[in-house]
């Protein structure tokens, strides 16, 4: 017998009257009209069963923090910056915890259940390390967390950040961070990019490095990422987060970066919320959006993933770990409105993201964890229109979190007497 059917859904890849069959926290079989004996039956009801949410970028030590100890008034990162400095030195591990566990409940309700997440380590306590670290403990049997070593004041500009990150990563930390855009010259951020992807190869380690996170067209940092990669072999293994000057580069330029990031096979990491809120700040009008050029990468073949970046700390007074609003945003400012890009939008937060994780056995195929959701929505594009409500959501298989449909009762003359904002007109389906 079955520990657990899901039948009569519609897979993002348009398949419909779908069963999905799990055994011992596994897909064991994806058929149309499945029937099989199981402990547990779902319908579907012909709504739309994805691949749990992933968020390829994030700061969970500062999440949930806004207002401490103050706000950012000029919404810049620079202000955002200054103030987490303020911040740090009043950091407790019991704070962090608290805040961090919170998030993952949220997350979880919101069907996210992989979050790659960068922790400053230019406190020479390491207390955000540690307290992370016991996160990711803590929340393993329901969320993926991988942690990033992050100098957030330059791995070079700040004294000791190098010797505290290699500390991080002998204490368990998963991924290599850096900033170059923000160390003391050009010079220093290119020789940052070199020490920190040689440390990456020496370790057998990913790298995921805030870059040219910057309304500069001349920060040119990713340039020497790709590089990089390519000397020391890390092929696939690289990501660049940000990105945005690429936003304000020439076109001539950009057609050679991308041909060698594409030859790197690095990912590109976009944050739509944060970027198009903190970039651009200096100018008047017209007015930068500030995010990278996400279609453009996608089109020379690169793997482009979201990141929602930051929830209510000193960046970014809003969010509520909902992967859907950050591709929703993305769509937006990207102008990826066609049926195929706005699928690519939702892949961005799902498999692409995944993939730039180097997530094993995720997906909906057979032998893939029994990780899944189940979306108030018909197909991506609908989940995207309408944040679609997240009715269930599976870790192995066992049901984590449920939110009742949304409905809206109406008391109107001569109408139905509710809606769900999904049109049953000819050619909506």
């Amino acid at each position: 017998m079955l520990d657990l059917l899901i039948h009569n859904a519609t897979l993002p890849d348009a398949r419909q009257h779908m069963s999905v069959a799990v055994q011992d926290g596994h897909i064991v079989e994806v058929a149309a009209g499945l029937q099989a004996p199981a402990h547990h039956s779902v319908d579907a009801q012909g709504q739309l069963l994805s691949p749990p949410f992933v968020d390829a970028h994030f700061h969970m030590d500062a999440t949930l923090s806004y207002g401490l100890p103050r706000v950012n008034q000029s919404g810049t990162l620079l202000e955002g910056i200054a103030l987490w400095g303020e911040l740090k030195p009043l950091l407790t591990q019991e704070a962090l915890i608290e805040r961090a566990l919170a998030y993952c409940d949220w997350a979880v309700a919101k069907g996210l259940l992989a979050i790659r997440t960068h922790v400053d380590v230019c406190d020479d306590r390491l207390l955000a390390v540690d307290a992370l670290l016991a996160v990711k403990k803590q929340v393993a049997p329901y969320i993926d967390l991988q942690l990033v070593a992050f100098p957030q004041d330059g791995a070079l500009r700040a004294p000791g950040a190098l010797a505290n990150l290699q500390r991080a990563l002998d204490k368990g930390v998963d991924v290599v961070g850096g900033i170059p855009h923000f160390e003391r010259t050009y010079e220093q951020g290119t020789q940052s990019v070199k020490l920190l992807c040689e440390l990456a190869a020496e370790r057998g380690l990913r790298v995921d490095m805030h870059c040219d996170e910057s309304d500069d067209p001349l920060s040119r940092h990713v340039e020497t990422l790709a590089f990089e990669t390519q000397r020391l072999g890390l092929h696939g293994r690289v990501t660049g987060s940000h990105l945005t000057s690429m936003h304000s580069m020439d076109n001539y330029y950009v057609s050679k970066l991308m041909t060698l990031m594409a030859e790197a096979q690095l990912h590109a990491v976009a944050n739509p919320l944060i970027n198009i809120t903190l970039q651009g700040r200096h100018d008047s009008y017209p007015k930068r959006r500030g995010m990278t050029r996400v279609p453009e990468l996608l089109a020379a073949g690169i793997n482009v993933a979201f990141g929602h970046d930051c929830v209510m700390d000193p960046w970014y007074s809003l969010g509520s770990g909902d992967m859907l609003e950050v591709a929703h945003m993305g769509l937006h400012v990207a102008q990826m409105t066609s049926q195929a890009a706005m699928r690519q939008c939702f892949d961005a937060v799902t498999v692409n993201a995944a993939r730039a994780l180097g997530l094993e056995h995720y997906g909906l195929e057979v032998g893939c964890h029994a990780d899944f959701v189940l979306l108030q929505a018909r197909d991506p594009v609908e989940a995207l229109r309408l944040r679609a409500t997240r009715l269930q959501v599976f870790k192995r298989g066992q049901l984590l979190a449920q939110t009742p449909a949304t409905v809206a009762q109406l008391h109107l003359p001569s109408r139905p007497g509710q809606t769900r904002w999904m049109p049953d007109t000819p050619g909506f389906d």
